[in-house]
């Protein structure tokens, strides 16, 4: 049920062919994600350029870290089952939260926090 809502809220931003006008990062995303699977050169455009594929067909602006790039993989294909291997934190130089430091010395897990600002999610970086 929840492929269905997602699509229908896809809908809402992509109809007659026309692009409607995206409100959050998570349209934007939406509207990528639902534009990739069907039209197989936008998706060929998104892996090979994928920061100008997604600003040309949303006009939405992605501005990344300095020393950054935006990957792509075509991860379409249901048979396959795909991990991505993020790259190694550098816990020897990170930098707690007064929150996070608290949540430690209280013995609770903070790891999820702690993924997060490591890891941080393109919708973060996308400027409407």
């Amino acid at each position: 049920m929840a492929n269905l809502s997602f699509l229908n809220s896809v809908a809402l931003q992509y109809q007659n062919n026309e692009i409607m006008e995206v409100k959050t990062a998570q349209q934007v995303l939406q509207l990528v994600i639902s534009k990739a699977w069907e039209d197989l050169s936008f998706r060929k455009e998104l892996i090979e350029n994928p920061v100008t594929a997604i600003e040309n067909l949303t006009g939405a602006k992605i501005t990344l870290p300095e020393g950054k790039e935006l990957i792509i993989a075509d991860q379409s294909d249901n048979s396959k089952i795909f991990v991505n291997i993020p790259s190694e934190p550098d816990l020897e130089n990170m930098e707690l939260s007064e929150g996070q430091l608290e949540a430690i010395a209280g013995g609770q897990n903070v790891m999820g926090s702690i993924v997060d600002a490591l890891f941080p999610k393109l919708h973060d970086f996308i400027k409407l």
